[in-house]
């Protein structure tokens, strides 16, 4: 076990494999592949709503049904209910590409012509399939489809070119298609019956007359590639859309027989999955490029335009850093593409604005990525300025222009900043400053200038004049920093040398020479340490003060690709291509952790509040988190989580996050909530931590609401009492009287009802005759059983003042001597709830929600306690518990009321 745990991967969105569609009531749901799990999309506004454990290999096909959804991986399939696996098949020897729902049935192809039927819904009782069929060996599956009213038929497409029509209830092959020639990569039914269309691999649409077997019309795809997916509409329009392997989404008008619209930035990489929804103007597609959008045609001129979309990067991030107190992820990939990622709530993630970008890549007849700006090589931000101008800086591959942005709109910013140079060279290097009013840039050529974020203007550069230079350095710049009080700016160049500057008079003021190339440099403002990176693999830490080396750290076996400081400056993290993760101790000049993963680390960031670390990774499109168990333990002894000089071997994190699975409460989506007792919808935990308290997950207004519940009834009283109606109802019957008031008949239903009430009076039933409350029942139960949680779960479903009510029903309001006590079954409930105070109190189970219902009950019933000697020893009993418990949990905030100042006192 080590420092930081796998949590989850954020910014995955599809991958390589087709989407499934299906509508449960009034709303869509789309299921996609990410790698090795699957994610659930609501399509209203493309919110994610459920997330599938990780499986052991790569998805290969999906299909989904209601609460099912099956997932081929390797030579096997996945069937899961809800995000519970409840079958795996395992019939196939090789690899599983498609997947087809077919009724009560599911249809899985592999690559050597086996196809399997399967009937899920008997999937506990009975795993193996209903049903097999054995394709020609000369015949390779490559696509398959149910004709809309063919009964029992599915349609195979070949990789050869054929076509053929099974009768997968005889297991027959029917009919087979001669073909056209070529490759066939997907194939749909169409709304018109008997008739089908065939995207081929050498771009050409055929629209096929099954049943006749006769060529419809036949489209030639608008740019160069293979057809990749088709769709027809549904809601009255001829159109066919055909999607294709650059990317580009072409509109056929079917009764005009002619192209209608083509959205030719539609994707940066080839179509997957196209979908029109039922009877909606509205066209969902799917990419490799890691993104699904949704297209709607509602313009006058028939085109369609972008209604809302999910994308991620589309290529791997190289740099990353987090941002608003550690809520969010500010990355930047190989894509061209600057993005925010939510660590809280995924729908917040979204890509930075390039100023129309689409707009004027379709004026210019150009593709997106030739419009955007060039991939960011380095970046730097301030949080102080959000709100007052741009605050961020990024560096681009080949670019003599940095450029600002500005996060509180997302937008890029109105200024670029160019550095004044005789030789103008890419600029490599960024930083801001800790106020967030200037902007140092550095170049590869060694120039170093500074310039004002608010108006963009140069505010001058750092000339080294001792040896007759006309630049800062020799070499490429290759890290710049400054410190928290705008005192000194520190440089590191490529050679080897670093220098200090005074920041406002912008002179040398001292240097250093490391000894061999540097590639990266990274400054902690707070205890002024400043760590470097060679290329011969050694970590050097200086203190920019004392102008001396205080530590130095060996242990990485390849190049080093990312280092950064925690918070307190008390670690020191750094990647390396070797695919380690090495955590260096600064106090102690010694490395406390270290981890292996299977895929090396590009680049790394450490929240402010050191809870959650971030990387990427070769190859990876997606930002991986790790939580750090120091954090969420009680135990603060880094050693024992730490594993010293030893390397562990820790797989990445995956998707999910809970176990496996994320589910988000949707009452669509849902068909199986939990049951609880009472209406509650918090379940009690399942086991306690030692030594602390557990919360009862509740509303702070519910449990709050019990101890101010005298308050709240005193503010909603009303103003006034209730007022006599002037005049009764015309149609209620009244009698004249003497007092000028209305009096009413009563019928005689109404006299038998209070004669009955009467004899009730005079002769009451005894007490052990009336029925038990719900509450009492439970009180009861619970005792006799020792087990509470039945009655805790209903008393936490009340509302404060049902529960206020139940609480006051066993109040005693007359005085009663000791024989006269013994009768009354309302001091036997109160000696239970003491008993339940007792039990829960010393469980510390729920403690904020028992502490105030303690409250309560002590507010309506400690006279009662006080009169009675046998309440008053179960109080004694409750109180010594109480005291006990509340002292060890003060001893607990104590001491990480010690923690806290002492970190925060402590100086390096």
């Amino acid at each position: 076990m080590g420092i930081f745990e796998p949590f989850r991967a954020v910014g995955y969105i599809t991958s390589s494999v087709p989407f499934s569609v299906q509508r449960l009531g009034t709303e869509t749901f789309v299921t996609v592949s990410i790698g090795k799990a699957w994610q659930i999309y609501n399509c209203a506004k493309l919110n994610l709503v459920l997330v599938g454990p990780q499986l052991p290999k790569k998805i290969r096909a999906l299909a989904s049904y209601r609460d099912y959804t099956f997932a081929a991986y390797g030579s096997e399939i996945a069937v899961f209910k809800r995000v519970h696996q409840v079958a795996t098949w395992s019939n196939h020897k090789a690899k599983v590409n498609h997947l087809l729902l077919f009724g009560e049935h599911i249809l899985s192809v592999d690559v050597e012509g086996n196809i399997f039927i399967w009937a899920f819904k008997e999937t506990e009782q009975n795993p193996s399939p209903a049903g097999q069929i054995l394709l020609d060996k000369k015949f390779s599956p490559s696509c398959i489809m149910h004709p809309d009213t063919y009964l029992n038929k599915v349609i195979l497409g070949s990789q050869e070119g054929a076509l053929q029509l099974w009768n997968v209830s005889t297991k027959k092959k029917l009919y087979e298609f001669k073909g056209w020639k070529s490759p066939i990569c997907c194939c749909v039914s169409s709304p018109a019956l008997d008739v089908i269309a065939i995207g081929c691999g050498d771009g050409k649409i055929h629209v096929h007359n099954i049943r006749y077997d006769k060529e419809v019309v036949s489209f030639s795809h608008s740019t160069r590639g293979a057809v990749t997916a088709l769709s027809f509409s549904t809601d009255g329009q001829p159109l066919l859309a055909c999607g294709g392997s650059s990317g580009v989404i072409s509109i056929w008008n079917l009764e005009k027989r002619r192209l209608q619209s083509v959205i030719r930035d539609a994707h940066d990489s080839s179509i997957v999955s196209l979908h029109f929804f039922a009877n909606e103007p509205v066209l969902m597609s799917s990419s490799v490029d890691n993104s699904v959008k949704m297209w709607i045609f509602d313009t006058s001129d028939g085109d369609p335009r972008l209604l809302r979309f999910r994308s991620g990067h589309s290529a791997p991030p190289m740099c990353i850093k987090f941002y608003a107190n550690g809520r969010h992820i500010l990355s930047a990939g190989q894509d061209r593409a600057f993005r925010l990622f939510s660590v809280v709530q995924d729908q917040q993630s979204r890509e930075l604005s390039q100023r129309h970008v689409s707009k004027r890549a379709k004026k210019l007849k150009l593709k997106e990525e030739e419009i955007k700006l060039k991939p960011v090589i380095a970046f730097d931000v301030a949080e102080i300025r959000e709100r007052d101008w741009c605050n961020v800086v990024t560096c681009h591959m080949d670019t003599s222009q940095a450029y600002v942005w500005r996060l509180q709109n997302f937008v890029l910013g109105e200024h670029i900043l160019t550095p004044s140079a005789e030789n103008q060279t890419p600029v490599k290097a960024c930083a801001i400053s800790a106020c967030g009013n200037f902007a140092v840039l550095g170049t590869t050529g060694g120039w170093i200038e500074r310039f004002n974020l608010q108006s963009g203007i140069s505010r001058g550069s750092y000339i080294d004049f001792s040896e007759g230079k006309n630049s800062a350095h020799d070499g490429e710049i290759v890290g710049l920093a400054c410190d928290s009080t705008n005192t000194v700016m520190v440089s590191a160049a490529y050679p080897g040398d670093v220098k200090v500057w005074d920041f406002k008079g912008r002179e040398l003021k001292s240097r250093w020479e490391i000894g061999c190339s540097l590639v990266k440099m990274v400054y902690h403002r707070s205890n002024g340490l400043l760590a470097t990176v060679a290329d011969d693999l050694v970590i050097r830490l200086f203190d920019v003060i004392a102008l001396r080396m205080v530590r130095k750290f060996e242990g990485h076996t390849d190049r080093i690709t990312d280092v950064c400081f925690s918070e307190d400056g008390k670690w020191l993290l750094t990647s390396s291509m070797d695919g380690t993760l090495r955590i260096w101790d600064v106090i102690l000049a010694r490395q406390i952790d270290a981890i292996q993963v299977d895929v090396s680390i590009t680049a790394l960031s450490l929240s402010p509040n050191m809870d959650v670390l971030a990387t990427t990774h070769v190859d990876q499109n997606g930002v991986y988190l790790w939580v750090n168990q120091a954090m969420f333990s009680g135990s603060t002894d880094i050693q024992s989580y730490g594993s010293g000089n030893k390397v562990l071997s820790v797989k990445l994190p995956s998707v999910a996050s809970a176990e496996g699975s994320q589910e988000n409460d949707s009452e669509k989506f849902a068909s199986n909530p939990p049951q609880f007792i009472g209406t509650g919808h918090f379940p009690n935990s399942e086991k306690q931590i030692p030594d602390l308290v557990t919360l009862s997950l509740l509303p702070k207004s519910q449990w709050q609401s019990l101890i101010n519940l005298d308050i709240i009834k005193e503010r909603n009283k009303p103003i006034e009492p209730p007022k006599k109606p002037e005049k009764a109802p015309f149609f209620l019957p009244s009698i004249a009287s003497l007092s000028g008031e209305i009096l009413f008949n009563q019928d005689e239903s109404a006299d038998a009802e209070n004669d009955t009430q009467a004899s009730r009076a005079v002769k009451p039933k005894q007490p052990s005759d009336l029925p038990l409350s719900e509450f009492l029942h439970f009180l009861q139960t619970s005792v006799e059983t020792n087990s509470f949680t039945a009655l805790t779960d209903y008393l936490k479903s009340l509302s404060p003042s049902a529960l206020d009510m139940e609480l006051r029903m066993l109040q005693v309001i007359d005085d009663l001597d000791e024989q006269e006590s013994e009768r009354r079954p309302e001091l036997h409930h109160i000696e239970l709830l003491l008993d339940y105070f007792v039990h829960e109190t010393s469980c510390r189970n729920n403690f904020e929600f028992i502490q105030a219902v303690i409250r309560l009950f002590l507010k309506i019933h400690g006279e009662t306690i006080r009169c009675q000697s046998k309440l008053q020893e179960k109080a004694k009993e409750l109180l010594e518990i109480q005291s006990g418990v509340w002292q060890r949990v003060d001893k607990l905030f104590q001491g990480c009321r010690c923690m806290v100042t002492f970190l925060s006192n402590s100086q390096f």
